[in-house]
């Protein structure tokens, strides 16, 4: 499965608006085929500034009069609903629904599709999907904007697709920069014990009743392991500090 097997079909939007974030949604996770079936107003300004930087994705749109035209030649449909049909459909959550997209061979199409803003999916159009995929909501207001309901299901998508292809989500971090590795033992040591002078010094803490303040410092820097830098930085604050609360 790549990224290009999938598009996105906006059925009979009415707000053009909602068509430039749905555009921003998308590009925002890889994905950059979208189709739109006989949309109210497009193109528009206010879905060119809606798309904040996705407006190539508008220029490439492609418009179509009927909802059959947008997925003539795809091979799993996959139509997003929220309401209690009377004869029942396969329903999927996005998680479920997205590691199924993900499965399928290269050489097959695959469309997600989105309703009108007020109405969504006719029967017609959801008969004519293989799936059905409601985002689990809170019950007590569920009524999500088609841009937000176009980015929950994109992202569920991009995870799916990037862990077919054994690519992980976000690049690893490295623990510690190049230029800033972690401080050595001897440095934090010489910190924690100019952290007490300051804490004595200052009151805080009271050296006939020290408790497990000190130590409690120790295991939180043992923790986090600061580099060099952090390191340079804390001593710099606490010789600040010392000889701001001299008196002069």
């Amino acid at each position: 499965m790549n990224f290009e097997q999938v598009r996105i079909v906006l059925v009979n939007t009415a707000q053009p608006g909602n068509i430039g974030g749905a555009a921003r949604a998308m590009l925002n996770m890889g994905f950059t085929r979208l189709y739109l079936v006989n949309p109210a107003a497009f193109p528009t300004d206010r879905a060119t500034w809606r798309a904040a930087g996705a407006g190539q994705l508008l220029e490439t749109a492609t418009v179509c009069d009927h909802f059959d035209q947008a997925i003539a030649d795809c091979h799993l449909i996959i139509g997003t609903s929220t309401r209690a049909r009377r004869i029942p459909w396969p329903l999927q959550d996005p998680r479920t629904c997205c590691q199924q997209i993900a499965a399928e061979p290269p050489q097959r199409q695959v469309a997600l599709v989105f309703g009108n803003e007020q109405h969504g999916l006719t029967n017609h159009e959801l008969h004519r999907c293989h799936q059905h995929v409601a985002i689990p909501a809170n019950p007590a207001y569920a009524s999500l904007n088609l841009s937000a309901a176009v980015q929950v299901l994109t992202y569920e998508l991009r995870l799916q697709i990037l862990a077919q292809q054994n690519k992980p989500p976000l690049p690893p971090a490295p623990e510690h920069p190049p230029d800033d590795p972690p401080a050595t033992s001897q440095a934090v040591e010489n910190l924690l014990q100019h952290l007490e002078r300051a804490m004595l010094g200052s009151g805080f803490l009271d050296p006939a009743a020290p408790r497990q303040t000190m130590t409690r410092m120790r295991r939180m820097f043992s923790r986090i392991r600061p580099d060099e830098r952090e390191v340079q930085i804390l001593r710099g604050f606490l010789a600040s500090t010392e000889k701001s609360a001299k008196p002069r």
